[in-house]
């Protein structure tokens, strides 16, 4: 697998712990990059709908990707979202090469860049919280659905879909003005003096200039891991969206991670017989 060197690379909405998650291509993703600094720009670990009897073994071995990538060196921040929002009592909190913070401010070639999940800007979030976790159980159960839909249609050899990123394709139409969530970001950056300002949370990857009371600011919205797999990324001094278009997503698994019966074991002859001898 060829590795790309880059500077900074910024991934938002994984959603760990759901049945939404796709954690080959994060994955494979990861093990493509060799950046400087790591932005996981939030709703990584999904815990408005964790389940401790659900994080399957290959959503461990993106955490264990994440650590192996911090002990070579990498900078990892964590920019906590909505749906991992148990982080924020935490913030900031730095371990190692991980600090987890709400917010994160790049000075990158004489230009200023901020970072932040975005749910702070969505009225939904804040007005109506019970109607947005409403709408993420809905998502899940889709998400189960699509699971199904998806064994048939390997059964006929037939391609698989994500039911819901067609969903919005059809019912959702872009539009050429910048939205209400973006012109209120737009306007926070230019007020603080930023020149780039990179968001996730809606799902929806985005790279445009806005243009706000005659002042311009770069705004990219990294898109999410559940859909339509992209990232922001930092090289060759300027910002630019990654669209991870691999067809073939498994990778070679150097990243052993023990079953429930090894881990036990293993964990019984580090504490037990250890000691006794």
């Amino acid at each position: 697998m060829k590795v790309r060197e880059i500077e900074v690379a910024v991934i938002s909405d994984i959603h760990l712990a759901t049945h939404a998650s796709k954690p080959k291509k994060v994955l494979k993703y990861l093990k493509s990059i060799q950046p400087t600094t790591l932005v996981l720009n939030g709703d990584i670990i999904d815990s408005w709908r964790f389940s401790r009897n659900y994080f399957p073994k290959p959503q461990l071995k993106v955490i264990r990707q994440l650590i192996k990538m911090m002990e070579k060196g990498v900078q990892v921040f964590y920019i906590t979202g909505n749906h991992d929002e148990f982080l924020r009592k935490f913030s900031p909190t730095q371990i190692g090469n991980l600090r987890i913070v709400n917010q994160l401010i790049l000075d990158l070639g004489g230009s200023k860049t901020w970072i932040f999940h975005g749910d702070i800007f969505d009225n939904t979030i804040h007005k109506t919280k019970w109607l947005a976790k409403l709408g993420a159980a809905s998502y899940g159960i889709l998400t189960i659905l699509n699971q199904y839909v998806n064994r048939f249609l390997m059964w006929i050899g037939k391609p698989e879909i994500i039911i819901y990123k067609n969903i919005k394709k059809y019912t959702v139409r872009e539009k050429i003005n910048p939205s209400s969530f973006e012109s209120a970001i737009g306007n926070a950056a230019i007020k603080q003096g930023y020149q780039t300002v990179i968001c996730g949370h809606t799902h929806v990857p985005k790279e445009k200039q806005l243009t706000i009371s005659g002042q311009n600011v770069q705004y990219l919205n990294c898109g999410d891991w559940v859909e339509n797999f992209t990232a922001a990324e930092y090289f060759d001094e300027k910002w630019s969206l990654y669209y991870h278009n691999d067809p073939d997503d498994e990778v070679t698994d150097d990243l052993e991670v023990p079953e429930e019966r090894q881990l036990y074991q293993s964990l019984v002859k580090e504490l037990v017989f250890a000691n006794v001898l």
